[in-house]
């Protein structure tokens, strides 16, 4: 009896088999065909009060947590930053805000603090300091010491419309750490552990480099507004 049910026995084990690793095939493929999108947040960092670029009402809202003394922030500036600007930004489709990190020490607080004195003084200067600031970090050597006021002065007199003797007593003063510190709040809310970290409308994208996976949240976003 049981060498008569053995061939159907063993039908049944290879056709259960079969079927499981079907579904195992298709559960990673629909993996894989995912974008790069590590999670979703039930909220988005606040933008209130923060450097912001784009239409107010645009829909989506793309956030960057970035820090001047980072190289890979400035290698996103560079490489990702203009194409969202010139398909989002400029088109009213997303704002773009940024969040200061502090987490290469005294000179990335340095540069925030600087940043925000700026942006406090004339907003409208805001976005220039900030790339002159990001384009006046070292090639090789990131580890030396560069963000000085020193530094910060120099990138500033090559900015239209910035008072370089307010900014530095803005500075000295610590007039703006509140802003850098409500920053350092967000990063510890939203458990930034990387630099630049990408966020639209509260998800956070895997590979900040990735900007086909940025341009597949904006799509999936403005779907659903």
């Amino acid at each position: 009896m049981k060498s008569e049910n053995s061939p159907f026995k063993t039908v049944v084990i290879i056709t259960l088999v079969i079927v499981a690793l079907i579904i195992a095939f298709v559960v990673i493929n629909n993996n894989s065909s995912e974008s790069n999108v590590e999670t979703t947040s039930d909220k988005q960092p606040s933008i209130v009060g923060q450097p912001t670029l784009g239409d107010s009402d645009a829909p989506v809202t793309v956030v960057e947590f970035g820090d001047f003394k980072c190289p890979a922030c400035k290698v996103w500036g560079t490489d990702i930053f203009p194409q969202l600007i010139r398909d989002y930004v400029e088109t009213g489709k997303v704002k773009f805000s940024f969040i200061n990190v502090l987490f290469h020490g005294e000179e990335s607080k340095l540069g925030s603090l600087a940043a925000e004195s700026v942006y406090q003084q004339n907003p409208d200067a805001y976005w220039d300091f900030h790339k002159a600031l990001f384009k006046a970090q070292p090639s090789e050597n990131h580890d030396s010491e560069w963000i000085t006021i020193e530094k910060i002065l120099e990138v500033a007199s090559s900015v239209p419309n910035i008072d370089a003797d307010k900014l530095k007593m803005a500075i000295e003063n610590n007039s703006e750490m509140n802003e850098v510190n409500k920053d350092t709040k967000l990063v510890t809310d939203f458990e930034i552990q990387l630099t630049p970290t990408i966020m639209v409308n509260g998800t956070m994208i895997e590979d900040p480099y990735d900007y086909e996976a940025i341009k597949q949240a904006i799509e999936k976003a403005l779907e659903e507004n």
